[in-house]
């Protein structure tokens, strides 16, 4: 058995976070794993609102609720991660971010550093105490170093005040994925 690959770790993470009646943001809804995941944590009393820039990631993430009988409990908002706030009241208990492009789609339309951490300043002002984000970034695209390296340094700025865990695989490369646990300390 080898070790589970990011993606599964944080589900791992946002299972033990995670209960009935909670609020919590997809912010990059891509084919809607993510998002049938945390409305499956969150249940029939909770709710998850999931972004997604491109129209085909909208539909699809729809088609995934809809076969996973999670629709009542999700709202799909055709429009980037940084309005995250336009849309989402406080408290929030958790947010995942899975940045990138959409799979088997243009590989040219990708997350951006100037709005993911918009929506990291937007996540961290609609959490909770205790609240967590998870944000996994891909570094093997054009892109996807930059945006890495951005988010690596919003980080470096908010040690004193957040709890942040960093995973990765090493033996994978300069180019492995990089995954974030990000905690609004309570008080």
């Amino acid at each position: 058995m080898g070790l589970p690959p990011l993606t599964t770790i944080a589900h791992q993470w946002m299972a033990t976070h995670l209960s009935p009646g909670h609020q919590v943001v997809d912010a990059t809804a891509g084919n809607g794993h993510d998002t049938v995941f945390l409305a499956q944590q969150v249940g029939a009393s909770g709710h998850v609102t999931a972004f997604d820039v491109q129209a085909p990631a909208c539909a699809a993430t729809r088609r995934r609720c809809a076969d996973g009988g999670v629709s009542n409990r999700v709202t799909v908002v055709h429009a980037g991660h940084e309005t995250m706030r336009d849309h989402v009241e406080a408290p929030v208990h958790a947010a995942m971010f899975n940045l990138g492009y959409l799979p088997r789609h243009d590989h040219d339309c990708i997350t951006q550093p100037d709005t993911t951490v918009a929506a990291l300043n937007a996540a961290c002002s609609l959490m909770t105490e205790g609240g967590l984000i998870t944000v996994l970034a891909y570094r093997g695209h054009d892109g996807g170093p930059e945006e890495a390296q951005r988010i690596q340094a919003w980080l470096d700025t908010r040690v004193d005040t957040l709890r942040i865990l960093q995973s990765h695989m090493y033996s994978s490369g300069p180019d492995a994925p990089l995954l974030w646990g990000i905690q609004v300390p309570a008080a």
